[in-house]
């Protein structure tokens, strides 16, 4: 049962790709759903078995490396942590490809586009349930393929194009840190098993484990889209809308989180990792925040408030409140997924209109999906009871509960982001659904709901942001919990619950709430009221909106400093060193130079007698110096080497035959001294 969760997507993408023409464009619509829905019911039973009943399934399958010192095997873990996992992965994969099947009903590659998707959610199924880094890697690798291609799916076009090539090399960067980690695994616990090197953890050199959580958290990084590598994540809103769903609300996204909550007893005894993971959490959900304020694409908004919260997430893992983090992953996947497919159904309804500045007053028109979307808006500010609210201001709340330097940054940090995500949420509904309208009459005209293909994954994600945080809260983060079991560790030092929970003044928890709604009243009263506010003619503010616009200018740095400056050094390196150096000394180098001896040695036979009176003269003059070589250079090699040549010349002209009929003995030895002589010229 617990591999077939794996195998039904797989199927599905294969007969939609390689059999797309044999079952046209229902086919691939039904095979594709239907498999989904099946993997869907098999891991709610899969968390029943594993989460509520506490029974981990660990399935080995075959060897894969089998060398003397390093067994890498192929073997699938199904824990809390796993099955965890699972229900959002496949329950949003599920209601996205069901909504697929009308917002892409006009594309001409159907097929193409279901068998990614369902490829990309094997994929990430493989990454959550790989029981070492090596297979986790696989998945990890293959989830990073399929999101090019997905990014890239109408590939005529040449924004799509940048878009993809930018995400693929931007998490190349943080590969290359994961790959450089799983070798310093290797070369420190001689294993990438996660329970030898969980079990080993504690006893290893804390400084090699510093450089290790390091390096798993720049693999994280690229994949979640922190600060630095973070600009990857509003380009890739080039692809479809689904495609925005899949990768940036429930999946890829997470898949970082995922490494770093697998890997808690590594960075349990790592500070340094803990300390640099707050720090950059913090400091990306704050950045893009702010960035949020002032973009106009409706999926850009939503695209930075998904950076915002992985901000939130990473932030939650430093603070070691891993069961929180993996909360907070599951309740942003269903209403982030909310939010990315109520802007699609607006766009779609819209003549594929996407600037929020060219929509308004579509809530006369929309009405459930302006329903669907203020349901996913009030739980990402973390309103009261809904889903957001028992995992993100529990975060907040537990980052002052630390009362250290980086606990209170975080809390800092966090509540301010809280008022920011209200501000630019609510702009984007009142821009979007309340203004005035701004769009061309034609588009009004025939906007119009959904079909039920697209009613029925928001209505259903609609029910889990509401419900799912109060039902499932006390499971995953409740005080005295133990549904992770060994799935998750957390030092003892470390637990901040029992603080967070019960020893903090109420001000400090109803801040970030109260922060929150002043942000949503604000956006609501300049936006629809007042707008002309935002007319007023000041350098400052040009300067500001200009620099938050340009997201804190982080394109222009890495296009002058680092693309720029590579492209500079690879042009040096091709031009100079491999064309020029490299070839000088390499291929060309080596065959001229030995054309050129070859000619030169052809040059000295010339057929005159005297030249070659010349060549004799020479070799005898070097014999003699060999000979008196030990008076001149008192040196035990030459003198061994000079023996060598003298026996060597003697045995030569012992054994060479003659013939008295021919030559004369006298022609003989001057035609073997003159080769000797000639042998040693050379």
């Amino acid at each position: 049962m617990y591999l077939s969760i794996l195998i039904f997507p797989l199927l599905g993408s294969f007969v939609s790709g390689f059999l797309g023409r044999k079952i046209g464009v229902t086919g691939a619509h039904l095979i594709t759903c239907t498999c989904l829905i099946i993997s869907s019911l098999l891991a709610t039973l899969a968390f029943y078995e594993v989460g509520l009943c506490g029974s981990p399934v660990l399935i080995h399958l075959s060897s894969w490396i089998d060398s003397e010192i390093l067994s890498i095997q192929w073997e699938f873990l199904f824990d809390q942590l796993t099955v965890s996992m699972f229900i959002p992965v496949l329950y949003i994969s599920s209601l996205i490809h069901i909504f697929s099947t009308n917002y892409m009903a006009e594309d001409p590659h159907n097929q193409r586009f279901f068998s990614y998707l369902s490829l990309f959610t094997f994929f990430m199924l493989v990454l959550v349930s790989g029981a070492n880094y090596f297979v986790m890697f696989v998945g990890w690798e293959g989830i990073g393929v399929v999101s090019y291609l997905l990014i890239n799916f109408w590939f005529t076009r040449i924004q799509a194009n940048k878009a993809a090539i930018l995400a693929f090399t931007m998490n190349r960067v943080g590969d290359m840190g994961l790959s450089i980690g799983f070798f310093a695994l290797v070369a420190l616990f001689g294993s990438l098993n996660y329970s030898t090197l969980f079990s080993l953890a504690p006893f290893m050199n804390s400084s090699a484990i510093d450089i290790i959580g390091l390096l798993l958290l720049s693999g994280a990084m690229a994949k979640s889209a922190q600060i630095p590598l973070h600009s990857w994540l509003p380009g890739s809103m080039e692809g479809p809308t689904p495609v925005s769903a899949l990768i940036h609300a429930a999946t890829l996204v997470t898949a970082g989180l995922y490494l770093l909550v697998r890997s808690s007893p590594i960075l349990e005894y790592s500070s340094t990792s803990l300390l640099v993971i707050t720090l950059v959490g913090a400091s990306t959900a704050f950045f893009a925040a702010t960035c949020g304020l002032v973009q106009n694409d409706l999926k850009r908004i939503i695209a930075f408030s998904t950076i915002s919260q992985l901000g939130y997430m990473v932030m939650a893992v430093g603070l070691s409140q891993y069961n929180v983090a993996l909360m907070h992953v599951v309740n942003h996947a269903f209403f982030k997924a909310l939010l990315f497919l109520g802007a699609g159904a607006v766009i779609h309804s819209f003549s594929d209109q996407q600037d929020v500045r060219r929509l308004g007053g579509l809530i006369n028109f929309l009405p459930f999906t302006y329903t669907a979307m203020l349901v996913g808006t009030l739980s990402l500010l973390a309103t009261p009871w809904l889903t957001g609210f028992y995992s993100k201001d529990l975060i907040i709340e537990l980052a002052f509960a630390q009362y250290s330097f980086e606990g209170t940054f975080a809390f800092i940090l966090g509540s301010l982001t809280a008022g920011l995500t209200a501000f630019y949420s609510f702009r984007l509904i009142s821009l979007v659904f309340l203004t005035k309208p701004n769009g061309p009459k034609t588009s009004y005209l025939h906007s119009h709901e959904a079909s039920l293909a697209v009613i029925i994954p928001l209505f259903i994600l609609a029910l889990f942001s509401i419900f799912f945080g109060y039902v499932f809260s006390d499971l995953f983060v409740g005080i005295g919990s133990d549904f992770f079991g060994n799935s998750i560790f957390i030092h003892p030092n470390h637990i901040a619950m029992v603080e967070a929970e019960f020893s903090m003044d109420r001000i400090i928890k109803l801040f970030p709430s109260i922060l929150s709604l002043l942000g949503a009243l604000l956006a609501v009263y300049l936006y629809h009221f007042t707008p002309h506010l935002f007319f007023m003619e000041s350098s400052i503010t040009r300067k500001i909106y200009t620099f938050l616009n340009g997201k804190y200018l982080f394109d222009v740095l890495y296009n002058h400093f680092f693309i720029g400056r590579g492209l500079q050094l690879g042009y040096f390196i091709s031009k100079v060193l491999d064309r020029g150096v490299i070839e000088f000394i390499g291929p060309y180098g080596l065959s001229n130079t030995l054309n050129n001896t070859g000619n030169n040695i052809s040059k000295l036979d010339t057929g005159v007698i005297t030249t070659y009176s010349l060549y004799i003269t020479l070799g005898l003059l070097s014999l003699v110096f060999l000979v008196f070589s030990p008076i001149l250079l008192d040196t035990s090699v030459l003198n061994e080497i000079r023996l060598l040549i003298i026996y060597l010349a003697t045995l030569f002209l012992l054994v060479s035959p003659y013939n008295n009929n021919d030559t004369s003995i006298y022609s003989f030895y001057l035609t073997n001294y003159k080769r000797i002589s000639f042998y040693f010229t050379i």
